[in-house]
């Protein structure tokens, strides 16, 4: 399987049905799994995933974790009906998903409430957890799933994160971008440097795209 593209026109994609997933309040123990709360991104360091060894050979101590992280500004940004990223700290451009049918979707007007991302392609990092920092303090939502390569749209959740704390997660979780609930967003985002990336299709592989919602009376309590 080739890497995804991850910039193109909404409407390359197509019309499928919506899988809503539940959204979560993000609290100590509703996160724990997937990772933790974050209220010091200064003082707090990533997992680094020591290198896999190929054969009964061990890898030698001290050794194939030493790659250590990067960090940069993660930006989430609505243009019309389509919700963009930009991660500085690897490069990343990115489609992160859209507020309606993608054969609708208009990136120069919004045609449709902003109350939802329908979400298209989910990823984990084997190599080393990542960390989100809201710059801004606003709410923020981030889907998420727990390790496995045999992931399903049942499976997901999206965290509601109220702006006062950032979130990190564990290495192997599946997530996507960070999606703010306003126009747009910033934040702090530590991840390791290696940027193994493993990705899935949601539309190509299970016929649907995954419904966040974007709206606090969509928000449960665990």
């Amino acid at each position: 399987m080739t890497a995804p593209e991850y910039i193109f026109e909404a409407s390359s994609k197509p019309s499928l049905p919506w899988h809503e997933v539940p959204l979560i309040r993000a609290t100590d123990e509703s996160v724990k799994g997937y990772g933790c709360l974050v209220d010091d991104p200064n003082a707090f360091e990533i997992e680094i995933v020591r290198w896999p060894r190929q054969g009964w050979r061990p890898i030698d101590e001290g050794t194939g974790d030493e790659g250590g992280w990067v960090e940069g500004t993660f930006r989430g940004e609505w243009k019309g009906d389509v919700l963009y990223g930009t991660n500085e700290a690897v490069k990343g451009h990115y489609v992160l998903g859209w507020s309606t049918d993608p054969q609708q979707a208009q990136t120069e007007r919004q045609t449709a409430p902003r109350d939802q991302v329908l979400l298209w392609h989910m990823n984990y990092h084997p190599d080393g957890g990542q960390m989100f920092w809201p710059i801004d303090n606003k709410p923020f939502i981030i889907p998420a799933a727990l390790p496995g390569d045999n992931l399903t749209p049942d499976k997901v959740v999206a965290f509601w994160c109220d702006g006062s704390r950032g979130l990190y997660i564990h290495p192997g979780i599946w997530h996507e971008g960070i999606f703010p609930v306003e126009n747009e967003q910033r934040f702090l985002d530590r991840q390791g440097r290696v940027h193994a990336r493993v990705s899935a299709d949601i539309g190509q592989e299970f016929g649907v795209y995954l419904a966040c919602p974007l709206r606090t009376d969509k928000v449960r309590d665990l």
